[in-house]
């Protein structure tokens, strides 16, 4: 499979065609970004540590069931992924209180929530990702009923798979954000799950092993991110490029 030119660049991913209409290139910069790109940096093994993350963590999905969009690892910071019509809806669920909730509801950081909390945001960098509804989404035409119904179905399962899978490796999956995309007319989960979108916390410390290292300036951002790696058991060797 071939790399042809560039379909789209983001804050820290580019995605590129190929000579296959049903599959792109995701390539994993080491860019990292805040606050709407107001703080920008280069961080050294970034991009390869967050693609060999999501392959890792969307393989786990699979297993459960979860349809994902990623086929295969490429290279150290490139994946195979199945080209999806994507969805402008963010699915956000919190199992801790954090970040932008805190801030909205004035709540205290670290509070247990139960249930869950599930969100729904439009993902459009300029408005700066405004909060939904699943009225305002379908008025819109953002996203149907039967689709919301189902990323809703999709997010709170991959909640309780990867809950259990931090737990067990000794951390706390605080919140995450996922997109959603359409192949071939069925659902399935896109983008990427690695902790440049979600919070991960130690389960005991509470030490925080996700970007939030980098939007609060507390260093060892690639660190924090090679320890959620290894505690998960996450081959961070080089990969064997494939054909």
């Amino acid at each position: 499979m071939q790399k042809t030119t560039e379909l789209y660049a983001g804050k820290a991913k580019s995605v590129y065609n190929t000579d296959h209409p049903d599959y792109l290139i995701m390539s994993f910069r080491n860019d990292t970004s805040a606050f709407d790109g107001e703080k920008i940096e280069q961080l050294e093994r970034k991009g390869e540590v967050n693609n060999k993350f999501n392959h890792f963590i969307m393989q786990k999905l699979e297993a459960a069931g979860i349809p994902t969009q990623v086929e295969s690892l490429l290279s150290d910071t490139e994946s195979v992924v199945k080209r999806l019509e994507m969805i402008p809806v963010e699915c956000v669920v919190r199992n801790i209180s954090a970040g932008s909730l805190c801030r909205r509801l004035g709540v205290e950081e670290g509070l247990d929530l139960q249930p869950p909390t599930f969100e729904l945001f439009l993902k459009n960098d300029a408005l700066h990702d405004p909060m939904l509804n699943e009225s305002l989404a379908i008025t819109f035409g953002w996203a149907t009923q039967p689709q919301l119904t189902k990323m809703r179905e999709l997010t709170l399962t991959v909640n309780k798979v990867l809950s259990q899978l931090f737990d067990d490796a000794g951390m706390l999956l605080v919140d995450y954000k996922l997109e959603f995309g359409l192949f071939k007319g069925e659902i399935m989960l896109g983008d990427e799950f690695s902790p440049d979108g979600c919070r991960l916390w130690d389960k005991e410390s509470r030490e925080k092993l996700d970007k939030d290292r980098f939007r609060q300036g507390l260093g060892g951002v690639v660190e924090a991110y090679l320890d959620v790696a290894s505690r998960l058991g996450i081959d961070m060797g080089p990969v064997e490029r494939s054909s």
